[in-house]
């Protein structure tokens, strides 16, 4: 394989990749995925998701999933296990919550 041969499969490769993680990160959930989060018995739990990865609700200034700016942001939550959220521990000796902390 030639050089030329090898450095365009390497830009086509991070053209696609950035591409997948575009998509992947972009926007809020659609209703049939919060619809089908919920027929999964999960639940909402606030303060628990790590910067960049909440589900939804990260509070003003933000638009929705994947915008928390800090990790265990207390107004932005995670999809979870039904019935889990109030046992899950955050380093700061805190608990997830069903609603916003």
């Amino acid at each position: 394989m030639s050089a030329k041969n090898v450095v365009s499969s390497l830009i086509l490769a991070g053209a696609v990749t950035t591409a997948l993680a575009t998509i992947a990160a972009a926007g809020p959930l659609t209703k049939a995925e919060g619809e089908a989060a919920m027929a999964a018995q999960k639940e909402k739990c606030y303060g628990v998701a790590l910067k960049g990865q909440n589900d939804c609700a990260a509070g003003p200034g933000t638009t929705c999933q994947g915008t928390s700016t800090v990790d265990f942001q207390g107004n932005a939550w995670k999809f979870v296990q039904g019935g889990t959220c109030a046992s899950i521990k955050l380093p700061n000796g805190k608990h997830g919550s069903l609603k916003p902390i």
